[in-house]
This record gives structure tokens, C-alpha cells and sequence, in this order.
């Protein structure tokens, strides 16, 4: 990792950049692809699984039978521990259901929102070099409990025409029914239009590579919402003074690991525990199977060294990390200062790891800087909140002149004129 010594505050922003790939060419894919799927349906879909996944499928949705002999094919020890991370991610979000609270705003107005599901949507699971069947519990489970009527899910097939087993227990256990061997672009873009075998969803949820966020953001163009702009994973770590080198050297690892343009951020008030994180890295990283994905992605990254545990909040601040660990005792004094993070993790045995699978909380996480402006997964993301209004004899007439005066000085006399209809009837 690159040592950053002391940064100007001036030169900060310069140092919070992400890598940015060739938006134009992909851009130009996406929407060849896009229209394809748009005339021809599952043939397109077959064409460029053929393409890029190096196998001719005679059908895109998955036979129940497929799934029962994956599920037979998943471990004892695997599917028990599936079914522990399930039961967690419930709890965490099952608390999040809302309830209509009414409120009278004014003598004989009441006002109150209630929660809609989203009837339809579509889950992408990435299922390349690292098959993500933990995603489908972070976004089947708060599909289920917000109450959505159709779910249908999209994983790549491997070069046999199958679906990883784990991923298949995992969509079963949750209730999901329609799954289809389609990844990449074209898997959104089925989801988006709507095929013969695919049914067009209202809003899409999922991580993915370039080509896969390309895709979804390509969906907002055809009226399907979508989670979150997403782009290659990322964590930041914060040592305190009591971090242990070697957990924080593992949680970059743990990042690194999931891509060549995974973002690893590590930031220390002590030149010598950078130091000692480094030479950690080096022994763990020739242990990982991934060793040079993420030698690759450590590459790109960053260890800097500010003066104060405050400067460090800054700078993640600015940063704004998907993960954000703070890597250390004492972390309740400075946990006011956090405001832009995606999920945060606390003390020296909060890694990062048991977010992504166990813990309970959503690992579909804003990347790139928009844990600004956006959220993880949640139950509120698979419902809309509609919002009603009842209003009486009383209310009209205690709420009426105010309404009345207000339109007419915006100049809407039609406003205007259906409160004073209703006053004069009285």
C-alpha cells in the first residue's frame, strides 16, 4: 500500500478519487445489449450467455428439480450456517416494519402514511469468481418481510449451465421461486423490458461488476428504479490506539479480496503501526487463494498518516466509505463525529466479514462516495410510503381560509375555488 505522509487539507479531496473506467464505451454496450433484449426477448438473453458465459441454455428459468439436487449437494455445516445468518438478518429487519401512526394536524384534519410493497422486483446475485449467495439473504429476506408479490432472481450460469448450489439453498430458504440463469448486462436488461420467460420488475436491487451497475443505471432510463449507484467494493479503517495490527491487516485483505478495483483505505495517528499493518499484510496475503486479486487491489490503496484520530474522521467524512471500521477501544467519544458511512463497524472484533454475512445488517452498501446521499438496503427500499389525508366539516372550515389565502396568492384561483365550493355549501 501507498504510504501518505501528513496530507494538506487542500489536497484531501484529490485523495478520496475512486478509478473511473471508459463511461462512454460501456455506455455504448449497455444500450446495444439493451435494445437487443428489447426486440428479441430470451433469444437475445440465450445469445450473449453464450457469449459470455460459454454455454447454450435451452431454458433461463431454474427447474425445481435443479434445485433440489442442489440442495442436497450444500453441506450439513453450510446450510446451518445459512440458516443461522438468515434468522439474524430477520431480527434486524423485521424490527424495521412501520406501523400507521395518525395524526390530527388540525382541529378535525388527520393525516398518517402507510407502506406500500414494491409488487414486483428483481435481484441480481454476481456469481463469477465469487458465487454471492449471501446476498440473496440481504435481499430476498426484506423483500419478503416488506410483503413484495413477485420476486425474481438473475445469477450467471457456469460454463455447465448451472447455478452455484449455496446460492439456490439460499434463494429456497427464503422463498424465492423464480430464478434464471442470465447474469451481466443482460440480466438487467430482461429485468427492465421484460422477456417471454422474465417478467419486466418495477425496481432492480444488487451488486455486480462495471458492466452490471452500467446496466442498472441504463434501467432508470426505462422507468425501473434501482437500490443504489454501486460501484467496486470499499472499506476504511481508523486505528485507534489500542488497534490490533494484524485484525486490520485482515480486514483490508478481506476487502481487497473481492476485486482488482476493490478501494482500501487505512488511516493512523502512529507511523509505526502503519508500519506493523504493512508487514501483515505481506505475511497474510501469500496465505489467500485471492493473493493476487487483492496484491492487485492493495496496489491502489492507501495507508495515510494524520495528525490526529479528528483529522481521520475528516477525511472519512469526506470519503464517505461503504465500510467503515474503527479498528480499536474507546470508540463511543468520537462516534458523534461519524456522518458519512454506509455500515460501521466498532472495536478491535467488529470485522467487517460478519456485516457481509452473519451479523444481521444489509451488506448492500452505497459505494463511490454516495453514502452522502444514499442508504443501505432496507425494508424501506422494497416499499413505498403512500400518504393519506381525511378531512371533516370541522376541518375544512378551521383548515379553509388558510388554503383559500395561500392559492390565491400564488395566483391558482381553481385552488382557490375548491375550498371556497365546499365552505360555501355550509
Amino acid at each position: 500500500m501507498q504510504i501518505i505522509k501528513y496530507p494538506e487539507k487542500e489536497n484531501w479531496q484529490q485523495l478520496t478519487l475512486r478509478s473511473k473506467v471508459n463511461q462512454e464505451n460501456l455506455n455504448s454496450l449497455v444500450s446495444e445489449i439493451f435494445n437487443e433484449v428489447a426486440i428479441n426477448g430470451d433469444e437475445a438473453l440465450k445469445k450473449y450467455t453464450k457469449i459470455y458465459n460459454q454455454v447454450e441454455l435451452e431454458d433461463l428459468l431454474v427447474s425445481k428439480s435443479a434445485i433440489d439436487n442442489a440442495i442436497n449437494s450444500v453441506s450439513n455445516e453450510l446450510q446451518s450456517a445459512i440458516n443461522i445468518a438468515k434468522e439474524n438478518i430477520e431480527k434486524f429487519h423485521a424490527v424495521q416494519l412501520e406501523k400507521p401512526y395518525k395524526i390530527e394536524t388540525t382541529k378535525g384534519v388527520v393525516c398518517w402514511r402507510e407502506n406500500r410493497p414494491i409488487e414486483k422486483v428483481g435481484i441480481y446475485i454476481p456469481g463469477g469468481s465469487a458465487p454471492l449467495f449471501s446476498t440473496v439473504l440481504m435481499l430476498g429476506i426484506p423483500a419478503k418481510l416488506a410483503g413484495c408479490k413477485e420476486i425474481l432472481l438473475c445469477t450467471p450460469p457456469n460454463s455447465e449451465g448451472k447455478i452455484h448450489p449455496a446460492i439456490l439453498y439460499a434463494a429456497n430458504l427464503v422463498g424465492i421461486e423464480k430464478i434464471f440463469s442470465v447474469g451481466g448486462i443482460q440480466a438487467i436488461a430482461g429485468l427492465t423490458h421484460g422477456t417471454e420467460t422474465i417478467s419486466k420488475v418495477f425496481k432492480i436491487f444488487g451488486p455486480g461488476n462495471q458492466y452490471v451497475t452500467a446496466a442498472k443505471q441504463m434501467a432508470l432510463q426505462f422507468e425501473v428504479a434501482i437500490d443504489m449507484p454501486a460501484g467496486p467494493s470499499e472499506v476504511l479503517v481508523i486505528a485507534l490506539e489500542n488497534a490490533n495490527p494484524s485484525f486490520i491487516a485482515a480486514d483490508l485483505l478481506a476487502q481487497a479480496e473481492h476485486g482488482p478495483d476493490s478501494q482500501v483505505i487505512f488511516l493512523s495517528t502512529n507511523e509505526e503501526t502503519i508500519n506493523e499493518v504493512n508487514k501483515e499484510l505481506a505475511l497474510q496475503l501469500e496465505d489467500l487463494q485471492r493473493k493476487e486479486t487483492a496484491r492487485l487491489a492493495l496496489n491502489n490503496s492507501k495507508s495515510i498518516l494524520f495528525n490526529s484520530i479528528a483529522e481521520c474522521i475528516d477525511f472519512s467524512n469526506m470519503y464517505a466509505p461503504e465500510h467503515l471500521i474503527i479498528a480499536g477501544n474507546n470508540w463511543q467519544n468520537i462516534l458523534h463525529l461519524i456522518t458519512e458511512a454506509g455500515s460501521v463497524f466498532l472495536g478491535n472484533y467488529s470485522c467487517e466479514s460478519a456485516g457481509d454475512y452473519a451479523s444481521g445488517t444489509n451488506h448492500t452498501l452505497p459505494t463511490g462516495g454516495f453514502a452522502r446521499s444514499y442508504s443501505g438496503v432496507s425494508i424501506d427500499s422494497f416499499v413505498k410510503k403512500i400518504t393519506f389525508q381525511e378531512i371533516s366539516e370541522i376541518g375544512i372550515k378551521n383548515l379553509g381560509p388558510t388554503i383559500e389565502l395561500m392559492a390565491e396568492a400564488e395566483l391558482l384561483m381553481a385552488h382557490k375555488n375548491a375550498v371556497s365550493i365546499r365552505l360555501n355549501s355550509f
